[in-house]
């Protein structure tokens, strides 16, 4: 049967496209928690009844941070907010005053606010029962390895890596945090959004037969921009690179791990989820053609990638960064007997199209709340609950793309995981060199397909 067509429809991306839960791997999970006996920790500070209070730690106060605090907060009635972490003091005071502003449980006192590098180590040392994790992504993997070995639970936001290293780090902690019993979320939100959850099983049980084509879409103006002039004058100094920088997160590799990683990887990982792996080639074309200030640091801003899975099946995937163009956040599906789209922002949109059309029409809650919903049933109930293998290889799947669109050449996903180019610095602080550098002129080093190596 020849495939059907379908409309893609422009969509304004928000940022609330964070988070999901691979439901295969998590049953898997499961099933493997309780075949070897494992039992999630009960909380230490009440009888397992579901009464007895959440203690929790924030690392990262950001607006990511601060929101998944909230989202935590609206999951869980009996939470305490205990401890924040954050390098910058002004961010993590303008966290603190928002969540004073919700309740007595959300304040934090002075002794429990910390400030630093470091910072992470004191939060983790505190007696907390959950942690999450919200710093710029080049942070995740240290963070998540400390949270495991401190034995708490974890919720770390999307992406946890930005290189094959730091992927490998968290694989190998989340079977860490599997042996010992410790609950894992992932900011992978439409894993818990209802019609994904819906549509996704629909598709894996064949509504439209075999797919045999994937799209996905990540197509925007762009996000926040901090230029170094603005900056300096708001805080009345000259900014140590390091600090301009983590001002600036989103523009650099090293931090963030292009657009491609931070933004994409909710796409990437939808198409994952539906086709029930991950792909094994990639080969693309990226670069940067209207973005190229030095207020854009390294970053692309645009990327087209084709992604090759097992079964000889394609995944098209674009993401761009350019103002004035074609915006779509969605993700396609093309098989022998129909097609599917689907959309995060807009229930109704999606719909599958085969022998007859369904659209979903049940319940919508905030698939942001409802993630931490999840992770803190699993936690009451001593139920194994572990996200950080796929949202380690759906993390992987970005930057393989991003490994791709930089090089130039066409890759196997064996060779990008096993890479042993690593963007961690020795050491870490503020008057630290970063991996990049400006020129004389302020511009920073842009990777060049043909050129740039990455395995």
């Amino acid at each position: 049967m020849m495939t059907k067509t379908i409309e893609v429809k422009p969509s304004q991306p928000t940022d609330r496209t964070r988070r999901e839960f691979l439901k295969t791997t998590t049953t898997a999970a499961t099933g493997l928690g309780l075949a070897a006996g494992l039992t999630v920790p009960r909380l230490a500070h009440g009888d397992g009844d579901g009464g007895e209070t959440i203690r929790l730690g924030l690392i990262g106060c950001g607006g990511r941070g601060s929101g998944a605090v909230i989202d935590a907060s609206r999951a869980e009635p009996n939470l305490q907010l205990v401890a924040l972490a954050d390098v910058f003091d002004d961010r993590l005071q303008s966290a603190r005053n928002r969540f004073a502003k919700v309740g007595s449980h959300m304040e934090v006192p002075d002794d429990m606010c910390f400030v630093g590098f470091d910072a992470f180590e004191k939060v983790l040392a505190a007696d907390i029962d959950v942690v999450i994790l919200a710093t710029p992504p080049h942070f995740r993997p240290q963070h998540f390895q400390a949270a495991v070995e401190a034995g708490k639970h974890v919720f770390m936001e999307k992406p946890v890596a930005v290189d094959a290293p730091g992927v490998r780090k968290v694989l190998a902690a989340g079977e860490q945090a599997r042996e010992r019993g410790l609950c894992v979320g992932v900011g992978l939100q439409r894993h818990h959004q209802h019609h994904y959850r819906e549509a996704v099983k629909r598709l894996q049980d064949g509504a439209i037969g075999e797919i045999i084509l994937s799209r996905v879409y990540w197509n925007s103006g762009g996000v926040w921009v901090h230029p170094r002039e603005e900056l300096e004058k708001e805080y009345g100094r000259k900014l140590t690179e390091m600090e301009y920088q983590m001002r600036n997160w989103y523009y650099f590799t090293w931090l963030c791990g292009d657009h491609i990683v931070e933004q994409h990887i909710h796409n990437l990982d939808v198409a994952n989820w539906v086709k029930g792996g991950y792909p094994v080639e990639a080969v693309g074309m990226g670069g940067r053609q209207v973005r190229t200030g030095k207020e854009y640091g390294q970053i692309f801003d645009h990327h087209d990638v084709e992604f090759t899975f097992q079964d000889g099946s394609k995944l098209l995937s674009q993401c761009r960064h350019i103002p004035s163009c074609w915006n779509s956040v969605s993700e396609h599906f093309h098989g022998t007997k129909g097609t599917a789209r689907l959309s995060g922002d807009d229930p109704s949109w999606s719909r599958i199209e085969s022998d007859s059309t369904w659209r979903y029409e049940g319940p919508t809650p905030s698939p942001y709340r409802v993630e931490h919903e999840d992770l803190i049933a699993a936690i009451r109930s001593s139920t194994p609950y572990n996200e950080a293998e796929n949202g380690a290889k759906s993390t992987m799947t970005a930057i393989f793309g991003r490994m791709a669109t930089y090089s130039g050449k066409q890759l196997r996903w064996d060779e990008a995981l096993a890479s042993s180019i690593d963007l961690s610095l020795p050491e870490y602080s503020f008057d630290s060199t970063p991996p990049v550098v400006p020129d004389a002129e302020g511009y920073y080093p842009v990777p060049i397909p043909g050129v740039t190596q990455v395995v």
